[in-house]
């Protein structure tokens, strides 16, 4: 018994799978193994646990009886939006034998949409000053993304002898290009084949090969790159333009910025509400170290 919160009792096991959903997490995240931040891990399963009874519990108090149609409008919408009953109850691992208990976890969930509305009413009306404030603050938020329009010329490996044959055709060919050949020209010369492009046109990252981005958007405009490898053979490229990314203008974002607004306004409802409820709280640690939980 490692958790106790106003004498509800949070079994290893919950403690474990949270505890490893978020190590899991930082893990994907970061793409490492993070064994040596298992203590800080399980202390943010702790917490999280923590605020999750805590918000059970002042839910109850205030909600304690939940109407069945309540249930059943909120049961339907998650059934819904998981495409049908058979993928919902797939989604949370029941069976549809399971629909009493599955609507008792329901009841827990409008008790605490109730409590939501509750605590965050009455929602400000923002006013321009404020919106503008909040456009001002979380500026990086709105602004476009960097784009670049990029030539390139590539030899695939398909018909050479070896890609050392290939590579050193490349390397001489951008030899010509940092002597003051014209690109465009050049181009043309060593093109395999009409459908093969030349300009690109162009492109935001994430719209092309990830090896070629990494190269061209590194690049300055008019600057001939070193000779670099992708799936479809070698390449040479040169940017052509440039747009930076640039803010949106405020009427454009207006609303997403109103959305933010509210949302903020939102969370620091919601975290002081959670302040008040741990600071009022009996909670007991048995296992601080987290000993007593499998790893």
């Amino acid at each position: 018994m490692a958790l106790i919160i106003n004498g509800e009792q949070i079994d290893d096991e919950i403690i474990e799978a949270e505890f490893r959903h978020i190590k899991g997490h930082y893990e994907r995240t970061l793409q490492v193994a993070c064994c040596e931040r298992d203590p800080e891990f399980r202390g943010i399963a702790k917490d999280n646990l923590t605020s999750r009874a805590l918000l059970g519990q002042e839910s109850r108090r205030r909600h304690a009886e939940v109407a069945e149609e309540d249930i059943t409008a909120r049961l339907t919408k998650l059934i819904d939006e998981a495409g049908g009953e058979t993928q919902f109850y797939m989604n949370i691992g029941m069976q549809v034998k399971d629909e009493a208990l599955v609507r008792e976890n329901v009841a827990g969930g409008v008790r605490l949409d109730k409590t939501l509305q509750e605590i965050y009413a009455p929602e400000p009306e923002p006013t321009e000053a404020d919106l503008r404030a909040c456009y001002e603050a979380n500026l990086k938020s709105y602004m476009t993304e960097e784009e670049i329009q990029a030539s390139h010329i590539t030899k695939s490996l398909q018909g050479a002898t070896s890609r050392q044959e290939v590579y050193q055709a490349m390397r001489d060919i951008r030899s010509e290009l940092l002597a003051g050949a014209d690109f465009a020209k050049l181009a043309e010369e060593h093109r395999s084949g009409e459908q093969q492009q030349i300009d690109l046109g162009w492109f935001k990252r994430g719209e092309f090969m990830e090896e070629f981005e990494t190269i061209a958007f590194s690049m300055g405009e008019g600057e001939i790159s070193p000779v670099f490898n992708t799936q479809l053979g070698f390449h040479v490229c040169t940017v052509t333009g440039r747009r930076p990314s640039v803010a949106r203008p405020f009427a454009e974002v207006k609303e997403d910025v109103k959305t933010r607004f509210l949302e903020e306004y939102r969370d620091k409802k919601f975290n002081a509400f959670l302040e008040e409820l741990k600071a009022t709280a009996k909670v007991e640690d048995t296992d601080p170290e987290g000993e007593n939980c499998g790893h």
